[in-house]
């Protein structure tokens, strides 16, 4: 028998692919039903009523404050970013007709590695916004959420999944061969995207002669981006118990804004937009966790591949977490399906969810099919790639 939460959370999101102008009032609307469900008739891992609900808030509020800081936090990075006019210069640096737009993805794709998704989802966003003229086909930007979610699946400090995987025993080398998906699949869904976006308004092959590039504000975007990079890393060497008692890495993005205001003040007029967009994700993400999955399919390729089909429309951090617990799994080919596959739906990611808080037309999740059937077929053709050149390699951590 299917317990009525999967019901609740089934027709949250539907009413969130039907009702995309009010995406958060659907989706406070679904979490509201869950939770008031999981209260008066269901429990939490055990506990009833209001103690159980408690108790899962502060095993949940980490997770939700660090996911709610960074995006709100990147948000008002993207807009210093936007507004030191470096995104209106670079057209001088990107190649001229649709070979402009791969490369964008390209470089979204190799930051990732290295940064937030998220960062490299917005970053892109903000220079697409510049060099295409304020015209951003609904395919590229599914595409560029691709790149930055694909970017980041064989890299341990990529991901949140990766690094999860990290903290459990995974061993970096247990998740790189990610890539080898990543990057096919990357092939399968950038050139369509970029030859869509060079249609729909061309690359502007020339900057405007007079741009003043303010160099304060990307030393406060370079600075950010480390201050986060450097609190991933000093997070992860953290025991469980002190790591998981307050939102550091989300913390000190936030808090570096701010120690840096003085010397450049942020675009606080993209506050209402980003902490919208930031509680839709968070009402999906705690409707999910309230989900009662206490196990999944036994590890095979097709379970896995099902797992990153999963993925689009519910949160792969407790899908991760179970398969850790579970073991027995190829932990590339999980990281690149779980890491990837929420790119398939606008909210499917949390870099999917940033971007759209910049282009509000973004989410429907009909167009975002429709534009960005690449991303689909680029999914299933790494997940295929992946396997005949390396095979499913399962391994216990």
């Amino acid at each position: 028998m299917i317990p009525a939460e999967f019901y609740f959370f089934a027709a949250t999101l539907l009413g969130v692919a039907l009702l995309h102008r009010h995406t958060l009032l659907v989706a406070l609307t679904g979490l509201v039903s869950i939770t008031a469900w999981k209260v008066l008739y269901g429990d939490f891992d055990g506990a009833p009523g209001l103690l159980g609900l408690s108790w899962h808030l502060q095993d949940e509020w980490v997770i939700l404050a660090n996911l709610f800081a960074l995006l709100v936090g990147f948000a008002l990075l993207a807009a210093h970013f936007e507004h030191s006019q470096a995104p209106r210069w670079l057209p001088r640096l990107l190649p001229d007709d649709w070979k402009g737009g791969f490369t964008l993805l390209a470089l979204v794709f190799v930051l990732s590695a290295f940064l937030d998704n998220i960062a490299a989802a917005m970053i892109g966003a903000t220079v697409a916004r510049a060099v295409f003229g304020g015209r951003v086909h609904i395919g590229f930007l599914a595409a560029l959420v691709a790149a930055s979610n694909a970017g980041g699946s064989g890299s341990v400090v990529g991901d949140t999944t990766t690094t999860m995987m990290w903290l459990d025993g995974v061993a970096p080398s247990q998740v790189l061969h990610a890539y080898v998906a990543a990057v096919t699949a990357f092939m399968v869904f950038a050139i369509p995207a970029a030859r869509q976006q060079q249609r729909y308004s061309p690359i502007q092959r020339d900057p405007q002669a007079d741009i003043q590039v303010d160099g304060a504000r990307l030393v406060v975007v370079a600075l950010v981006l480390a201050s986060a990079v450097a609190a991933n890393v000093y997070a992860n060497h953290l025991p469980d118990e002190q790591r998981e008692t307050f939102p550091i890495i989300g913390a000190t993005v936030i808090g570096v804004l701010l120690l840096l205001t003085p010397w450049r003040r942020p675009d606080w007029g993209v506050l209402p937009g980003a902490m919208k967009g930031s509680l839709f994700l968070l009402s999906l993400v705690l409707s999910a966790s309230m989900m009662p999955v206490d196990r999944l399919p036994s590890p095979t390729p097709l379970s896995t591949f099902g797992l990153g089909l999963l993925s689009a429309v519910f949160d792969n951090i407790p899908l991760t977490k179970l398969a850790l617990d579970q073991g027995h799994y190829d932990w590339g080919t999980l990281a690149y399906a779980v890491g990837f596959g929420g790119s398939m739906i606008w909210f499917g990611s949390s870099a999917g969810v940033a971007v759209s808080n910049l282009y509000p037309e973004a989410r429907s999740v009909g167009q975002w099919l429709r534009h960005g059937w690449h991303v689909v077929v680029g999914y299933c053709a790494g997940f295929t790639v992946l396997l005949l050149v390396l095979g499913w390699r399962p391994e216990q951590h």
